[in-house]
């Protein structure tokens, strides 16, 4: 994953030195920006300025988790999380790690998860001191993140080779499932003979995952794909017949269309194409899909430019993701950026989306009903002074009919967290 490298350096700007003093965000919301039934109002969050890097999951006992990483002026990085219920945060935020070998990108956030025996699972990148590499390390607390446990590393490889892109999920009452991009592959491939092109896994990023028990124990990873795009987010969601991930693949002959492959408690499917867009990229386009489901409507959107035609895809399946049907386009035309979210429940699906050019870049949030028969509604959420990559990636949670949403931005020099409800 060399292109790891270069993402990390276009990724460094999101994150100046020059960073305003830490001080909390102003409790005051601003007037709600309407468009249609539902209206957009501020959701103020415990973030310090010099924060980024944020993911947002709901748990299923109603709560929700952030999770930012801070990388204030003068300080070494610090991955914090807070939660929030009962409509409100029910904490100042609390530090899991911090340390310089923490890595601050953009691209690549960390993760957390809950599983039902009240842990809280917490996934970070982490510098392989004297090396180029990254590893991906894993950390569990059973007291509601007071306490941490002495992490492990998430690949069971490291040196040289890159590792990122995680997606957790809950494996059972008590294990965590991890699945991950692995660079160990490319990075043997650079002190070996050369391979034969035609040989699966030569000197490419594969696709991995494993269980993890409370003990962090780690059990055999499996090789969901030989071969996929080297710097494109992965995403799961639990459906009624089992994990579903999803990823950006790469075909020899460069095509970057997304997979998507199945995990009944035993074992992996093959990987299946969600949609055959054959988009031609010789380059990672950092862009990765994004998947939600209720029971078994599963719903997967992403970002293509297939025909030179950048575009927003969604599409649905009825059985969990054993098929999909034809997507419908969300948006599209040159100004879209896609950095995609999706969120789906018994009353309507929602979509996430960068769009636009210039100072007029904005994020977009559409309303379908579950079956994507037709479009509710669509909004603006937020107009990004940020350009680019340096909008970040949003997230998107819905909860009790109402959308959360979380974006890094650029402010007054500095990056900083927002967050918004999009409610009646």
């Amino acid at each position: 994953m060399t292109s790891l490298r270069l993402l990390r350096m276009r990724a460094s700007w999101l994150l100046p030195l020059a960073l305003l003093a830490c001080h909390r965000a102003s409790p005051d919301a601003t007037a709600p920006r309407t468009g249609g039934d539902y209206a957009v109002s501020d959701w103020v969050l415990p973030a310090a300025p010099g924060s980024a890097e944020p993911d947002l999951v709901a748990t299923t006992d109603g709560r929700m988790l952030l999770a930012w990483i801070d990388a204030s002026a003068g300080r070494r990085n610090a991955l914090q999380f807070a939660q929030w219920s009962d409509g409100h945060w029910q904490s100042a935020p609390r530090t899991v790690v911090v340390g310089d070998a923490l890595i601050a990108n953009g691209a690549d956030t960390p993760h957390l998860a809950a599983t039902a025996d009240g842990a809280l699972w917490v996934q970070w990148l982490q510098k392989v001191p004297g090396s180029e590499g990254s590893d991906l390390m894993l950390s569990r607390s059973a007291d509601g993140g007071f306490n941490w446990s002495p992490p492990v590393r998430i690949n069971d490889a490291t040196g040289a080779a890159e590792h990122g892109f995680a997606s957790l999920w809950p494996a059972s009452r008590d294990r965590i499932g991890v699945a991950w991009l692995d660079g160990a592959a490319m990075a043997s491939a650079k002190t070996q003979p050369p391979m034969p092109p035609a040989m699966p896994g030569a000197g490419t990023t594969s696709l991995r995952a494993a269980v993890f028990d409370m003990n962090l124990r780690r059990a055999a990873p499996d090789t969901i794909d030989e071969r996929v795009c080297d710097c494109c987010q992965t995403a799961v969601a639990m459906t009624a017949g089992g994990t579903l991930l999803v990823y950006r693949d790469r075909s020899p002959d460069e095509i970057r269309d997304i997979a998507a492959s199945r995990f009944d408690g035993s074992k992996w499917s093959s990987p299946a194409t969600v949609h055959p867009d054959q988009w031609k990229m010789t380059a990672c386009p950092v862009n990765g899909p994004a998947v939600a489901a209720d029971g078994g409507n599963a719903l997967v959107a992403w970002y293509t430019a297939a025909n030179d035609m950048p575009a927003v895809e969604l599409a649905r399946s009825r059985d969990s993701g054993a098929h999909f049907d034809p997507p419908l386009q969300v948006d599209h035309g040159a100004a879209v950026q896609g950095r995609v979210a999706v969120a789906v429940d018994a009353q309507q699906a929602w979509v996430l989306w960068v769009s636009g050019e210039g100072a007029t870049q904005a994020l977009w949030l559409a309303r379908y009903t579950p079956d994507l028969s037709r479009r509710l509604q669509r909004l603006q959420v937020a107009t990004l002074q940020a350009r680019g990559p340096g909008a970040g990636y949003p997230q998107l949670v819905v909860q009790d009919g109402a959308a959360y949403v979380v974006w890094s931005d650029i402010a007054n020099g500095g990056s900083r967290l927002h967050g918004a409800v999009v409610t009646r």
